[in-house]
């Protein structure tokens, strides 16, 4: 008899979170902001857990929503459900943009904004360089540890491109085809058990 394979247990060395590092959210995780989502975690400490969720779009354009984006088209992201009235943005233009945290892989955070919004102006920053974002996803010390061992997420590494690009239609399904066969499975289940 064939022993049954635990389609949902995450294997322990994809349970490690790390500056750098990408959060995948199980098929079926029953939050409203979490749900089918990845998170990139900027900050990773025994004090807790920093991140941006980078694949749920707002209704709305950066220029519309903050002072000085005239012309900027893309549109605004919500890095989470924590302080959703702050602006964040990831970039890989680091040794441009003064006060930029060096994420890991050519990825930076912050950065001093007139600089950025010179940038943009000058035509010296693209859609693929920046994104930007509307609040963060946190955890509180032991939080997220909790939430892996309680199979939540799946963690991975992923190229720096999939963390800047805005246009993806279903990142979720695609990074988790780019990974182990065990969660390749994940992407195609339907949003509802039920509805199978």
């Amino acid at each position: 008899m064939q022993p049954e394979i635990d389609l949902f247990a995450i294997l322990p060395e994809d349970k490690i979170p790390e500056k750098g590092k990408i959060l995948i959210s199980e098929p079926f995780l029953p939050d409203t902001f979490f749900n089918r989502s990845i998170v990139y975690l900027t900050d990773h400490t025994p004090e807790g857990s920093v991140g941006f969720i980078l694949n749920k779009k707002l209704d709305m354009e950066v220029s519309s929503a903050i002072a000085g984006f005239s012309g900027w088209s893309e549109t605004l992201n919500m890095g989470g459900p924590v302080a959703p009235d702050t602006l964040h943005y990831l970039h890989n233009q680091g040794d441009m943009i003064p006060g930029s945290i060096y994420i890991g892989e050519n990825i930076f955070w912050g950065g001093d904004i007139d600089t950025i919004r010179k940038l943009i102006r000058e035509g010296r920053l693209n859609h693929s360089q920046i994104r930007f974002f509307l609040g963060y996803s946190g955890w509180g010390a032991g939080q997220l540890e909790k939430e892996l061992q309680e199979n939540s997420w799946v963690i991975a590494r992923v190229k720096s491109d999939i963390i800047l690009d805005n246009r993806s239609e279903d990142t979720w399904k695609k990074v988790l085809r780019g990974l182990k066969s065990k969660y390749r499975i994940w992407a195609d289940f339907p949003d509802s058990p039920e509805m199978n």
